[in-house]
């Protein structure tokens, strides 16, 4: 199913996407189903059945059209947000144009990074203040959601509590990252103002997943255009290290909840850091009014409208705020990253 959580007269609902394109309300079908997106997903082995029995014979009252609602975030609030760093075409490239080596440790072990679940966006704008706008960038990655608990979990665990696979834009703003990252203490500033998943929530039954000895694998095109112009191409099927992996790892030692979300990390060629590096694109970057549109087969289209707000003005420091611009393809002893 293509899982949606929608504005509908200004109430929050959750819904399905039918082939026409129509939106299902779940709240306004007999029997309802008026939950939010992490009910459902939390309470998958009662309430997924009846999803899909609404969605198999949708009745007439409850379909609406999609440009009569506000598609927001499939999970507006999801219980945590990390972000992995799977994909060692982008590592590498990122690295080299920084004059560093790959690390050893990339194929060692697979990492995440928390960031912040509470600044999540859905499609349509992202709003950005005047130091995001300094080297703005988007990253193109794919994203599951856990539906099960999880603590040192096997790889057959770990799969078992994917409840589905979306979209996510790691926005980020690299001027405040490479800042904060000769601290050795980021990704922090340069990340936290927002995080895009959408347009829907796919459930893996959905998607070309192929089963390997490490885990399962997507199979599926991920592209990325600015304003109309094809800059990122590749494949989520070339992660080095799957989402059972992991999730293996992430879940050591810890409890993992259903409703968390984590991100693949970019894919190759999938942010202007690395293609301002390679020379692909010339000192490019994002700026207000611009319109950045993710997509990945079986999983939608993400469309953004990058929109600037003005500065509140507050008796800060300059110091405080940051605005240095450092080289971001000089290598420095601590060798910050490129996600």
């Amino acid at each position: 199913m293509k899982l949606v959580t929608f504005l509908k007269a200004d109430a929050e609902k959750i819904g399905a996407v039918m082939a026409d394109g129509r939106i299902l309300d779940f709240a306004a079908a007999e029997p309802r189903l008026a939950v939010d997106m992490l009910t459902l997903i939390r309470r998958q082995d009662e309430l997924m059945s009846l999803a899909r029995t609404l969605a198999a014979a949708p009745p007439t009252q409850a379909l609406v059209d999609a440009g009569a609602v506000r598609l927001l975030a499939p999970v507006p609030r999801p219980v945590s947000m990390r972000d992995g760093y799977a994909f060692r075409q982008h590592v590498a490239t990122a690295r080299r144009n920084r004059g560093l080596d790959m690390i050893p440790e990339f194929d060692l072990f697979p990492v995440t990074y928390f960031t912040n679940h509470l600044a999540v966006t859905g499609p349509g704008e992202v709003l950005v203040q005047d130091h995001h706008l300094t080297r703005l960038d988007f990253e193109l990655e794919v994203a599951v959601i856990t539906g099960r608990a999880l603590k040192n979990a096997t790889l057959e665990e770990a799969d078992d509590a994917i409840f589905g696979y979306l979209v996510m834009n790691d926005w980020s703003a690299r001027m405040l990252q490479m800042e904060e990252m000769k601290l050795s203490l980021g990704p922090c500033k340069g990340k936290d103002f927002a995080t895009s998943l959408g347009p829907w929530l796919v459930t893996k039954d959905e998607l070309n997943l192929e089963r390997t000895a490490v885990g399962e694998l997507l199979h599926a095109r991920m592209t990325c255009e600015v304003n109309g112009h094809r800059l990122s191409d590749g494949n989520a099927d070339s992660m080095n290290w799957t989402f059972a992996q992991i999730l293996q790892r992430t879940s050591y030692g810890i409890q993992m909840h259903p409703g968390e979300v984590i991100g693949s990390g970019t894919v190759g060629t999938g942010c202007l850091l690395e293609l301002n590096g390679s020379k692909v694109t010339d000192n490019l970057w994002l700026k207000a009014g611009d319109e950045v549109v993710l997509e990945i087969e079986g999983l939608g289209r993400l469309v953004n409208t990058i929109t600037h707000v003005p500065e509140r003005l507050v008796d800060m420091p300059a110091h405080l705020v940051g605005g240095t611009l450092p080289d971001l393809y000089a290598g420095t002893p601590s060798g910050e990253a490129g996600d």
